[in-house]
C-alpha cells in the first residue's frame, strides 16, 4: 500500500460513513443493456467505514467492485456478487518500485505468491509503480523498468491478471515520482509489448501533470487498463466544484475500446455516501 494511503487509512480523517444503505442506481444503458463505463470504488478513501458495509454500499449503488484491496481482503467482494477490481500484490512502493533493478527480485517473489491467488480469487488487476527518480534519469529509469516488467509479465499472462503501472503527479503529492506524464509510461507500455501489462491513468494526476485529458486518453488507450477519478484541485469530489469536465471524459472512455474499471479515488469533503452517489451518476455516461 502506498505511504499516502496507509497513513490516510490510520488516521481515520474520512468522514462518518452513517448514511443509509442507498437504492440501486438508475444507470443509463447502451444498446446492449450494459452499463458503458464499468465502475468501482477505491477503499483507502472510505476509512470509517468496514469492507463488507462498503461493499454493501457498492453493490446498493451498482458498482461492480472496490479498488485497492490488500491479498487477505481480495475474496470479500465476492460475498456480494463484486470483484477486487484492483489489489496490491507487492509491486512495490510510489518510492521505491520498478526503476530500480534492485528492486526488482522482490518485487517478481511478490508477484509469483500473490498474482495466482488474484487470479483465483477474480482480481483482474494488480498495481505497480515507477518509484522515484533520486537523481536517476527519466532515460534510465525507463529502461529499468522495461526491464522489471519483462521480468514478471510472464507470470501476469499465465494467469490471467494485467499488471498495472500507475502514473502520478510529481508537482502536488508525490515530488520525483518517475511515472508522471502519459508519453514515459507509454513508451515503457510499448517495450514490454503484453496485453497483460498496462497503465493504469489516473486522471486527476494527469490532470495536473499535463491536462489534454480526452485527447492523450484517446491517443493511448491501447495501453490503459484502468481508470482512477479525483477532482482538481486537492482530490476531492468530481463535481462541478472542480475544473475536469468529467461528463465529458467519461463519454470519450465510452467511445473508446475499453472494457475494464473506473475506479473512484476522491476524498469526499461532505457525506461521503452522497458524493460517491453523485460521482456514480455522473461517470453514468
Amino acid at each position: 500500500m502506498s505511504p499516502s494511503r496507509r497513513a490516510f487509512l490510520k488516521s481515520g480523517a474520512a468522514a462518518s460513513l452513517t448514511a443509509a444503505l442507498p437504492a440501486p442506481a438508475q444507470q443509463n444503458r447502451s444498446a446492449a443493456g450494459q452499463a458503458r463505463i464499468h465502475q468501482s470504488v477505491c477503499r483507502w478513501c472510505y476509512a470509517d467505514t468496514s469492507l463488507n458495509e462498503l461493499c454493501q454500499w457498492a453493490v446498493g449503488l451498482g458498482l461492480k467492485g472496490i479498488d485497492l484491496l490488500d491479498v487477505p481482503d481480495y475474496e470479500v467482494p465476492r460475498r456480494y456478487g463484486l470483484l477486487c477490481t484492483m489489489g496490491y500484490a507487492g509491486g512495490g512502493t510510489i518510492p521505491d518500485a520498478l526503476n530500480r533493478i534492485e528492486n526488482h527480485a522482490a518485487i517478481e517473489a511478490a508477484f509469483r505468491k500473490n498474482i495466482p491467488i488474484a487470479a483465483k480469487a477474480g482480481v483482474p488487476n494488480v498495481i505497480t509503480f515507477s518509484g522515484y527518480r533520486r537523481g536517476m534519469s527519466d532515460e534510465e529509469g525507463a529502461r529499468n523498468t522495461v526491464i522489471g516488467l519483462n521480468r514478471v509479465k510472464q507470470i501476469a499472462e499465465d494467469n490471467g491478471v494485467t499488471i498495472c503501472l500507475e502514473l502520478l503527479n510529481s508537482k502536488v503529492n508525490h515530488p520525483d515520482y518517475m511515472a508522471d506524464h502519459t508519453a514515459w509510461g507509454a513508451r515503457v507500455m510499448h517495450e514490454v509489448n503484453s496485453p497483460r501489462v498496462r497503465l493504469l491513468y489516473d486522471i486527476y494526476h494527469m490532470q495536473i501533470m499535463e491536462g489534454d485529458l480526452i485527447d492523450t486518453i484517446s491517443a493511448n488507450i491501447g495501453v490503459i487498463g484502468h481508470f482512477h477519478t479525483g477532482g482538481v484541485p486537492g482530490r476531492h469530489e468530481i463535481d462541478a466544484t472542480q475544473e475536469i469536465q468529467y461528463v465529458a471524459v467519461m463519454k470519450a472512455i465510452a467511445g473508446l475500446p475499453f472494457s475494464d474499471y473506473v475506479a473512484h479515488e476522491f476524498l469526499p469533503t461532505g457525506d461521503p455516501l452522497t458524493s460517491l452517489r453523485q460521482a456514480v451518476q455522473i461517470c453514468d455516461v
